[in-house]
């Protein structure tokens, strides 16, 4: 077994489709049209993952009021996801030249380097790296 997918909600599918592929350099999926559970109405099936990765995100375009009110605190404002570089460097100079907002500075942990970062929806993630 493995965890495939994991949905982040979000305002608008191209708006973080740009923003996944763009600044982070994740690969898009899938992007196909799809309906509604509830009623439906047209949705679409975007799915986003970092090259190489088996596990990607489902980009879920909120559709009521209290979908629309966990967009960018999913993990009520606790880092929520945690993106694995090989190379920390060289992932947060390209991301920091992309205008990813970050919420501080590299730090060095016993675990490696680590930076707090926003994405679009204005979500915490944790870009982590070898020490």
């Amino acid at each position: 077994m493995h965890l495939g997918l994991t949905a982040l909600v979000v305002d608008d599918y191209d708006e973080a489709i740009e923003f996944f592929t763009g600044p982070l350099g994740f690969e898009l999926i899938e992007d196909s049209p799809a309906l509604t559970s509830r009623d439906g109405r047209p949705k679409r099936w975007v799915v986003v993952r970092p090259p190489g990765g088996q596990t990607g995100l489902l980009l879920a375009k909120a559709d009521d009021p209290a979908e629309q009110a966990v967009i960018g605190q999913q993990a009520a404002g606790r880092v929520a996801f945690f993106l694995q570089a090989d190379d920390f460097d060289a992932a947060y100079h390209r991301m920091a030249s992309s205008g990813v907002q970050f919420a501080g500075m590299p730090r060095t942990e016993p675990y490696g380097k680590v930076v707090v970062f926003l994405d679009i929806a204005g979500n915490k993630w944790d870009l982590l790296g070898p020490a």
